[in-house]
Protein backbone atom coordinates (compact mmCIF):
# COMPACT_ATOMS: atom_id res chain seq x y z
CA UNK A 1 0.00 0.00 0.00
CA UNK A 2 1.23 3.52 -0.81
CA UNK A 3 1.77 5.85 2.10
CA UNK A 4 0.14 9.28 2.24
CA UNK A 5 3.55 10.97 2.02
CA UNK A 6 4.36 9.07 -1.18
CA UNK A 7 1.02 10.02 -2.71
CA UNK A 8 1.57 13.68 -1.81
CA UNK A 9 5.10 13.50 -3.22
CA UNK A 10 3.73 12.05 -6.45
CA UNK A 11 1.05 14.74 -6.70
CA UNK A 12 3.71 17.45 -6.39
CA UNK A 13 5.94 15.68 -8.92
CA UNK A 14 3.02 15.20 -11.30
CA UNK A 15 2.24 18.92 -11.12
CA UNK A 16 5.86 19.72 -11.96
CA UNK A 17 5.86 17.27 -14.87
CA UNK A 18 2.59 18.64 -16.23
CA UNK A 19 3.95 22.17 -15.92
CA UNK A 20 7.06 21.54 -18.02
CA UNK A 21 6.92 23.68 -21.15
CA UNK A 22 7.00 21.93 -24.50
CA UNK A 23 10.32 22.23 -26.30
CA UNK A 24 10.58 25.11 -28.77
CA UNK A 25 12.97 25.98 -31.56
CA UNK A 26 13.47 29.25 -33.36
CA UNK A 27 14.52 30.07 -36.88
CA UNK A 28 15.92 33.54 -37.57
CA UNK A 29 15.90 34.90 -41.10
CA UNK A 30 17.94 38.06 -41.67
CA UNK A 31 17.29 40.21 -44.74
CA UNK A 32 20.97 41.14 -45.15
CA UNK A 33 23.61 38.38 -45.10
CA UNK A 34 26.41 40.87 -44.41
CA UNK A 35 24.62 42.19 -41.31
CA UNK A 36 24.02 38.60 -40.20
CA UNK A 37 27.70 37.74 -40.68
CA UNK A 38 28.81 40.78 -38.66
CA UNK A 39 26.36 39.88 -35.88
CA UNK A 40 27.52 36.26 -35.73
CA UNK A 41 31.18 37.35 -35.76
CA UNK A 42 30.48 39.79 -32.91
CA UNK A 43 28.76 37.02 -30.92
CA UNK A 44 31.77 34.74 -31.38
CA UNK A 45 34.27 37.47 -30.50
CA UNK A 46 32.34 38.30 -27.33
CA UNK A 47 32.09 34.63 -26.35
CA UNK A 48 35.84 34.15 -26.89
CA UNK A 49 36.66 37.25 -24.83
CA UNK A 50 34.38 36.08 -21.98
CA UNK A 51 35.90 32.61 -22.12
CA UNK A 52 39.42 34.02 -21.97
CA UNK A 53 38.52 36.22 -19.02
CA UNK A 54 37.11 33.20 -17.17
CA UNK A 55 40.28 31.24 -17.85
CA UNK A 56 42.48 33.85 -16.15
CA UNK A 57 41.21 33.17 -12.68
CA UNK A 58 40.89 35.73 -9.89
CA UNK A 59 44.50 35.51 -8.65
CA UNK A 60 46.22 36.24 -11.96
CA UNK A 61 48.14 39.31 -13.06
CA UNK A 62 45.91 42.31 -12.32
CA UNK A 63 47.17 44.35 -15.31
CA UNK A 64 46.56 41.45 -17.69
CA UNK A 65 43.12 40.92 -16.19
CA UNK A 66 42.28 44.62 -16.63
CA UNK A 67 43.28 44.41 -20.32
CA UNK A 68 41.11 41.36 -20.88
CA UNK A 69 38.19 42.94 -19.02
CA UNK A 70 38.49 45.92 -21.40
CA UNK A 71 38.48 43.48 -24.33
CA UNK A 72 35.25 41.99 -22.99
CA UNK A 73 33.69 45.47 -22.68
CA UNK A 74 34.77 46.34 -26.22
CA UNK A 75 33.44 43.04 -27.53
CA UNK A 76 30.14 43.66 -25.72
CA UNK A 77 29.89 47.13 -27.30
CA UNK A 78 30.57 45.63 -30.74
CA UNK A 79 27.95 42.95 -30.10
CA UNK A 80 25.38 45.53 -28.98
CA UNK A 81 26.01 47.58 -32.13
CA UNK A 82 25.75 44.50 -34.36
CA UNK A 83 22.54 43.42 -32.61
CA UNK A 84 21.04 46.90 -33.08
CA UNK A 85 21.61 46.51 -36.81
CA UNK A 86 20.57 42.83 -36.95
CA UNK A 87 17.36 42.72 -34.90
CA UNK A 88 15.23 45.16 -36.95
CA UNK A 89 15.85 43.28 -40.21
CA UNK A 90 15.46 39.78 -38.82
CA UNK A 91 12.29 37.71 -38.66
CA UNK A 92 12.09 35.08 -35.93
CA UNK A 93 9.85 32.06 -36.40
CA UNK A 94 9.13 29.81 -33.42
CA UNK A 95 8.14 26.14 -33.51
CA UNK A 96 6.83 24.03 -30.66
CA UNK A 97 6.79 20.27 -30.15
CA UNK A 98 3.39 18.71 -30.79
CA UNK A 99 1.83 16.20 -28.45
CA UNK A 100 2.80 12.71 -29.48
CA UNK A 101 -0.73 11.78 -30.59
CA UNK A 102 -0.96 14.93 -32.75
CA UNK A 103 2.33 14.13 -34.44
CA UNK A 104 1.28 10.52 -35.00
CA UNK A 105 -2.02 11.64 -36.53
CA UNK A 106 -0.11 13.87 -38.95
CA UNK A 107 2.22 11.02 -39.85
CA UNK A 108 -0.77 8.74 -40.43
CA UNK A 109 -2.36 11.33 -42.75
CA UNK A 110 0.78 11.46 -44.93
CA UNK A 111 2.02 7.88 -45.37
CA UNK A 112 5.15 7.32 -47.42
CA UNK A 113 4.82 6.65 -51.10
CA UNK A 114 6.92 4.00 -52.80
CA UNK A 115 9.83 6.39 -53.49
CA UNK A 116 9.70 7.64 -49.88
CA UNK A 117 9.90 4.09 -48.57
CA UNK A 118 12.88 3.41 -50.84
CA UNK A 119 14.63 6.35 -49.16
CA UNK A 120 13.70 4.99 -45.71
CA UNK A 121 11.21 7.77 -44.94
CA UNK A 122 8.20 7.23 -42.69
CA UNK A 123 6.11 9.92 -44.42
CA UNK A 124 5.51 11.65 -47.76
CA UNK A 125 7.66 14.74 -47.40
CA UNK A 126 5.88 16.93 -49.98
CA UNK A 127 2.58 16.79 -48.08
CA UNK A 128 3.76 16.11 -44.52
CA UNK A 129 6.41 18.85 -44.22
CA UNK A 130 4.11 21.86 -44.83
CA UNK A 131 1.45 20.42 -42.51
CA UNK A 132 3.97 19.80 -39.74
CA UNK A 133 5.49 23.26 -40.15
CA UNK A 134 2.03 24.81 -39.88
CA UNK A 135 1.00 22.65 -36.92
CA UNK A 136 4.22 23.37 -35.03
CA UNK A 137 4.30 27.07 -35.84
CA UNK A 138 3.70 29.22 -32.76
CA UNK A 139 3.32 32.17 -35.13
CA UNK A 140 0.35 30.68 -37.01
CA UNK A 141 2.06 29.97 -40.33
CA UNK A 142 -0.51 28.41 -42.69
CA UNK A 143 0.33 25.13 -44.44
CA UNK A 144 -0.06 26.85 -47.83
CA UNK A 145 2.63 29.39 -46.93
CA UNK A 146 4.88 26.63 -45.60
CA UNK A 147 4.49 24.67 -48.84
CA UNK A 148 5.32 27.78 -50.86
CA UNK A 149 8.35 28.57 -48.68
CA UNK A 150 9.68 25.04 -49.06
CA UNK A 151 9.47 25.44 -52.85
CA UNK A 152 10.60 29.05 -53.29
CA UNK A 153 13.07 29.88 -50.52
CA UNK A 154 16.73 29.16 -51.07
CA UNK A 155 17.73 25.56 -50.48
CA UNK A 156 19.49 26.40 -47.22
CA UNK A 157 16.61 28.49 -45.85
CA UNK A 158 13.96 25.93 -46.78
CA UNK A 159 16.09 23.15 -45.24
CA UNK A 160 16.38 25.23 -42.06
CA UNK A 161 12.62 25.85 -42.00
CA UNK A 162 11.98 22.12 -42.18
CA UNK A 163 14.73 21.36 -39.66
CA UNK A 164 13.32 23.83 -37.13
CA UNK A 165 9.84 22.29 -37.25
CA UNK A 166 10.97 18.65 -37.40
CA UNK A 167 13.90 18.72 -34.98
CA UNK A 168 11.82 20.22 -32.17
CA UNK A 169 9.57 17.15 -32.41
CA UNK A 170 12.56 15.00 -31.54
CA UNK A 171 14.20 17.31 -29.00
CA UNK A 172 15.03 15.53 -25.75
CA UNK A 173 14.31 16.92 -22.33
CA UNK A 174 15.27 13.71 -20.59
CA UNK A 175 18.56 12.47 -19.24
CA UNK A 176 18.87 8.78 -18.48
CA UNK A 177 21.40 8.98 -15.67
CA UNK A 178 22.73 6.13 -13.55
CA UNK A 179 21.52 7.40 -10.25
Amino acid sequence: MTSKTTVNDWVALEQRLNGLPKPTRTLKLCADPDVRDRYLAAQQAHARAEEYLQSLGKDGDKDARALVEQKVKDAQADLDAARAEYDPITVTLTFKALQRDELQALLDEHPPQEEDEEKGSDFHFDTFAPELIAAASVDGMPAEYAANALKTWSLSDSDDLWAAAWSVQRRKRSDLGKG
